[in-house]
């Protein structure tokens, strides 16, 4: 008998950001955010083509002034997937970002200022049908929850951002998606957990300065990957301090090890011992790296043994073991074909692209 443990995902209202939906139980997407400056549009443009094209379903700009928001409507009119504007302080700034034709704002309403600003904001959103997410995050604590809960604790989280909930609700606006963010991962589990009992909005989940590539990866892969686990969280961001598109390759590679999202190609591959007779290492990232692009989902093997190596690809579609001079092509534990072991490469690739349809890199 097969056993299945599907998670069992939090329901959410469903909030339509261009042509995503995200919560309503609808597939979890990945964000990420330029860091081109934004006034710079040739910049800009280009580096939100890559992260759409390396898998993003939600690119977000920071709007620093009014130069930048001056280009949002020549951004908007080359991009027409869905982008949202990242916005602090200025309440003219998220004006200029919906009038431009932005899909999403993100804002804290507590830090635009006098309620009329607020007020503006929310009735220009509604006219326009644009969500707007309220992020909280570790650098943007309100001073009395600071002074009451201080930096590491979920209660003034959930608390900052049952405020600024109820500032948007009292204006009749519910077109609202919401982050609790730590830089702490116990925290950011806590908080979204509470704030998940309080709310019916999706949940935009992340760990915030996680740090850089190495490290931010693990932390955010811990952090996000233990939120997901148990069901809550409708769009993800990995916060790295690196190129953006590897923000997009982790997001897609933690909802792929969750089992929330089952497309490309995932390379399971042994970590080597003594008996491996093959230059493994460079050999399976090859084979992750020209195989990034294919969409089909299928499970790849790249093992070093040819004693256990048939054994331990049984769990994938296709695979390969090498030793002794020999190169094994396996498929769901049997031995398919043998050929010289100088042929790895070449005979995996040929076999994934005649199983999925698409061309490997070579």
């Amino acid at each position: 008998m097969e056993l299945n443990y599907p998670i069992q995902r939090r329901k959410s209202r469903a909030v339509k950001i261009g042509d995503v939906i995200i919560g309503g139980g609808f597939p979890i997407a990945i964000q990420s955010m330029t860091t081109a400056d934004t006034r710079d549009v040739e910049a800009t443009v280009a580096q939100v083509t890559q992260l759409f094209d390396a898998g993003a379903d939600i690119v977000r700009l920071s709007v620093l002034n009014h130069q930048a928001a001056d280009k949002l409507a020549e951004i908007r009119a080359r991009v027409r997937k869905p982008l949202v504007a990242d916005i602090h302080f200025q309440y003219k700034l998220a004006l200029k970002a919906i009038e431009a034709g932005f899909d999403k704002i993100r804002i804290n309403p507590g830090n635009i200022g006098a309620e009329w600003k607020v007020r503006e904001v929310t009735k220009a959103a509604k006219a326009a049908g644009v969500p707007i997410r309220i992020g909280v995050n570790s650098g943007s604590l309100p001073k009395d929850l600071l002074e009451q809960y201080g930096h590491d604790d979920p209660r003034g989280f959930v608390e900052a951002a049952r405020r600024e909930i109820a500032i948007l609700e009292e204006l009749d606006f519910r077109d609202i998606v919401v982050s609790v963010k730590s830089t702490n991962t116990t925290v950011a589990f806590w908080a979204y957990h509470m704030l998940a009992q309080k709310c019916d909005y999706p949940l935009h989940v992340g760990i915030t300065e996680a740090g850089t590539l190495e490290t931010g990866t693990i932390k955010s892969s811990v952090g996000i990957g233990a939120i997901l686990l148990t069901g809550i969280g409708d769009t993800i961001r990995v916060s790295l301090t690196a190129d953006p598109v590897h923000e997009v390759r982790v997001a897609k590679q933690i909802l792929q090890s969750c089992a929330l999202r089952q497309e490309g190609i995932e390379v399971i591959s042994c970590p080597t011992c003594g008996r491996c007779q093959i230059d493994m290492i460079p050999l399976a990232e090859a084979i992750e790296r020209k195989t990034r692009h294919i969409k089909t989902p299928l499970k790849v093997a790249v093992m070093g043994c040819a004693v256990n190596g048939p054994g331990e690809a049984a769990a994938a579609d296709v695979g390969i073991a090498g030793g002794d001079g020999k190169a094994m092509l396996i498929k769901k534990g049997a031995i398919v074909k043998i050929e010289a072991e100088s042929e790895l490469e070449r005979m995996l690739l040929d076999e994934i692209e005649a199983m999925t349809g698409e061309k490997a890199e070579r």
